[in-house]
């Protein structure tokens, strides 16, 4: 009798151990999917030459769980009309932007970055000094000419509960799949 209440006892373990795995996996699977895998769309060229309309990106939404984006990371935010939008971070909270003669500054410096992107044809709101609240951001897309981003009314200055997590990766096409940088 002995060898055989073992027995049910090992069977009945391995049933939870098992039961148990599986609840951690599929935690874990959606914990991981849910945190990095959301899938945005790029909609529009606002974002050319790095990212192109039908590209898909995968958004990381942790991140901004721990701590505040950063001047060039590029993000998703809600606007007001509830659509998601792809653009790039320019003005960080407490600054002043404005736009002198095509460059963007940052509280009176030209903004320091590479591929062009201090330079603008438009400068929208921002030809006058833009200053940002203690929870906003100034927001601008890649492609300046194809932009529709916080130099103009409609979007303005993007408040930090707008931004929904920073594009990590491009998915699609599968021909240049990689890190966004």
């Amino acid at each position: 009798m002995e060898f055989y209440q073992v027995e049910e006892t090992n069977t009945l373990r391995r049933g939870i151990c098992w039961i148990v795995d599986i609840v951690v996996v599929i935690s874990l699977a959606w914990f991981v999917v849910y945190g990095f895998g959301t899938q945005i769309r790029i909609m529009g060229q606002s974002m050319a030459p790095l990212l192109r309309g039908d590209d898909v990106v995968l958004m990381d939404r942790l991140t901004y769980d721990f701590k505040d984006p950063d001047r060039l990371d590029i993000v998703v935010f809600e606007r007001e009309d509830h659509k998601s939008n792809v653009k790039r971070v320019i003005g960080l909270p407490g600054e002043v932007v404005q736009v002198i003669d095509g460059v963007v500054h940052i509280d009176g410096s030209p903004l320091k970055a590479s591929r062009a992107l201090d330079q603008v044809v438009l400068a929208g709101i921002a030809e006058n000094p833009v200053t940002l609240g203690e929870d906003e951001y100034f927001l601008m897309g890649d492609n300046r000419d194809q932009s529709e981003d916080s130099r103009f009314e409609n979007i303005g200055n993007v408040k930090r509960e707008q931004i929904r997590g920073k594009v990590w990766l491009r998915l699609l096409p599968l021909v240049e799949i990689g890190l966004v940088e």
